[in-house]
């Protein structure tokens, strides 16, 4: 091949690029009847004018193969799916996160069988996705988010094996998905690691700390009030009605109180 010409069929009919043109199938068959093809240990002469032809109907995995298994495609389930499973597992209980990535992920593998995979491009979108997840939980100098996204910019360029102009990932894909995995898992999970930390507010554990006021006097039980309920308490400390307490920790209904610190020194001044 030196050099490169766009023919019409008739026009590469003319200059003996092609053998022949054909309607459809049943003119091919009629018109290559009775020649012979050159095998590499024997000469074979078509017989082709009488055969019956049978058409199979693609079934509905040969149609959803044939739509998913575009690399663009492929690749954008793949990482729905890696997300979604990431995303229930962190916050679990969401459900449909789960759902949706373990049928992305699925849908992914499966078109990655008649995909030419490089398993190393793999390996590094994994652990660049591990590393931005790590960065967003574990905040430091910045080390891991970069390494991550580096490493799923190499990943993703490798994934697909082949050296066919065109047919990998599209940079402008790959882009845009390392932009949104960087922006997921700084600003997602750093919200749910700041959420994490926020003190409790509801339950039997916001009590812990809790103030509140000794209704009766008592030495070592009695009845306290406590966000407008009575608790049964129990103290180290003798108290005195309206003397203001402090929460230090639950025994199942019976609450561990002493004296707030301010409030005891005034009634020992007043003693």
């Amino acid at each position: 091949m030196r050099e490169g010409a766009s023919l019409t069929a008739a026009e590469a009919l003319d200059k003996n690029v092609i053998d022949l043109v054909a309607d459809d199938v049943s003119d091919l068959l009629a018109k290559i009847d009775g020649r012979t093809v050159d095998l590499s240990s024997e000469s074979i002469k078509l017989s082709t004018r009488s055969l019956t032809l049978e058409h199979f109907e693609q079934d509905w995995r040969t149609r959803l193969l044939a739509v998913i298994a575009d690399p663009n495609i492929a690749y954008i389930l793949m990482l729905i799916g890696f997300y979604g499973l990431v995303l229930e597992f962190t916050m679990p209980g969401t459900i449909i996160a789960g759902v949706v990535g373990a049928i992305s992920l699925l849908l992914a593998l499966f078109a990655f069988q008649v995909l030419p995979i490089n398993y190393a491009g793999l390996m590094l979108i994994l652990l660049g996705i591990t590393f931005m997840l790590a960065e967003a939980l574990l905040p430091g100098v910045g080390a891991l988010g970069t390494g991550g996204i580096a490493a799923f910019v190499i990943g993703s360029i490798m994934l697909i094996d082949t050296e066919m102009p065109g047919y990998g990932i599209s940079i402008p894909l790959i882009a845009t998905f390392t932009l949104m995995s960087a922006g997921f898992f700084m600003l997602v999970f750093g919200m749910v690691l700041k959420s994490r930390k926020k003190p409790v507010i509801t339950g039997s554990e916001e009590l812990i700390h809790s103030t509140g006021e000794v209704l009766e006097g008592f030495e070592q039980e009695g009845w306290v009030r406590v966000h407008g309920e009575r608790w049964r308490a129990r103290t180290r400390t003798p108290l005195l009605p309206g003397q203001q307490i402090k929460v230090t920790a639950m025994r199942g209904l019976l609450l561990e109180v002493e004296p707030c610190q301010s409030d005891h020194s005034t009634h020992t001044t007043e003693n």
